[in-house]
């Protein structure tokens, strides 16, 4: 049976009827949020490094901390979308972002050390990571509970554009903010961004949290550990791209490495919009085995192209295979788990894809600095094969 809609925190009403598709604003206000996310990628490692004058080794440990927060507070996430339903959570997680974007603003201040900005920052960094935690698994899990599990799959690849859009969006007009007009202008969009994904999600309908045992977030884990391990091999692939497409068209004299991620962008979009009810209408562990299929097959263009034009083409066949992992391992780990503890599932399904972009950067910096650029799409490539092997060995759970 569906949750009951409530009005408010406290007074359930009737059963709503699911839509058939996630509800607009839940969308409009996970793009408004996770704006915060895009906007102060590309400003802070110009302010730490130009600004404050520290080494590159000190902004890459900024830059990573925030996934850091976001990893260890997954659980707490999971827990109070649980208990209290996605709309608490992603609220919560809004307010708590806008708080990260005002440290963000007070490092910034002039007069300042560099000592005191880079501690503000990195306060900030945490502070973000604490409150994206929250926001992305209350508006996941939110959406979810909008359509009803049927169309879980569906629901997470509207989800994803939105985070998606969200970055490729709020990075450039960040830098331009920055270009502009300046740090503290940049910055206070971090903090409005946050605020005004918060306005939008008030207007919306809350979903009660389904009654039954609330298992510890260890015990979840342990249940969909199977597909968060090929969500995280999957990372991998997009994680070479954001990391090292630029060095790596820079090192074969190629001049458009900024078309990349619109590449990846195009096919990653297309294909949600297409056939984003494919985790719903059939296997989830099918869908995810062709698309690392797919996946492998752009980062092995990549690994050996020969011309820019099959690099880029790589870039976008790679944008089509991770299009609905997440979708299709996200249906198979919710029929996992109880519905009341959906929310801790989402929790932990996401972190995997943090620990993923967390670790695959540094080990494919280590696999650049031994054997080239192109090996980190042929390393790219054996982890998109090696999770095609992994979802060949899972069953679904029976019941």
């Amino acid at each position: 049976m569906s949750a009951p809609a409530i009005n408010d925190v406290s007074r359930p009403q009737a059963t709503p009827v699911h839509l058939s598709r996630p509800a607009p604003g839940i969308i409009a206000a996970l793009f408004c949020g996770y704006l915060a996310v895009g906007l102060p990628l590309p400003v802070i490692p110009l302010f730490i490094h130009e600004k404050l004058h520290f080494s590159n080794f000190i902004v890459g440990l900024v830059i990573g901390i925030q996934f850091v927060a976001t990893v260890l507070t997954r659980g707490y996430a999971g827990r109070l979308t649980d208990h209290h339903g996605g709309k608490r959570s992603a609220l919560q997680g809004a307010v708590v972002c806008a708080f990260g974007g005002l440290l963000y603003l007070i490092a910034a201040t002039p007069g300042q050390s560099p000592a005191i900005s880079l501690a503000v920052v990195i306060a900030g960094r945490l502070v973000a990571g604490f409150g994206e935690s929250q926001f992305v698994t209350g508006c996941v899990s939110w959406s979810i509970a909008s359509v009803g599990p049927q169309r879980a799959g569906m629901s997470m690849s509207w989800t994803g554009i939105a985070m998606f859009a969200a970055l490729a969006i709020g990075a450039p007009v960040g830098m331009m903010l920055y270009q502009a007009y300046g740090l503290r202008t940049a910055m206070i969009a971090c903090i409005i961004a946050p605020l005004m994904g918060a306005v939008i999600a008030l207007r919306g309908t809350s979903y009660a949290s389904s009654a039954g045992q609330r298992l510890p977030f260890y015990r979840v884990i342990g249940q969909i550990w199977r597909e968060g391990l090929g969500l995280m091999l999957q990372g991998v692939g997009l994680s070479g791209l954001t990391a090292f497409a630029s060095l790596y068209f820079a090192a074969k004299t190629w001049s458009h490495a900024g078309l990349v991620m619109t590449a990846f962008g195009i096919g990653f979009i297309l294909v949600r919009l297409v056939l984003g009810h494919l985790p719903d209408k059939m296997s989830g562990y099918r869908v995810a085995l062709w698309s690392f299929v797919v996946e492998a097959i752009g980062q092995a263009m990549l690994w050996t192209a020969p011309y820019e034009i099959v690099a880029l083409v790589g870039a976008l066949v790679t944008g089509l295979g991770c299009a609905l992992v997440f979708p299709a391992l996200g249906v198979e780990a919710l029929k996992r788990v109880t519905p009341a503890n959906r929310g801790s599932a989402m929790g932990a399904f996401v972190a995997f894809l943090d620990i993923a972009y967390g670790v695959s950067g540094p080990t494919a910096g280590i696999i650049a600095g031994h054997f080239g650029y192109a090996a980190v799409y042929l390393f790219g490539a054996v982890c998109a094969l090696i999770g095609a092997g992994l979802v060949l060995t899972v069953r679904a759970p029976q019941y």
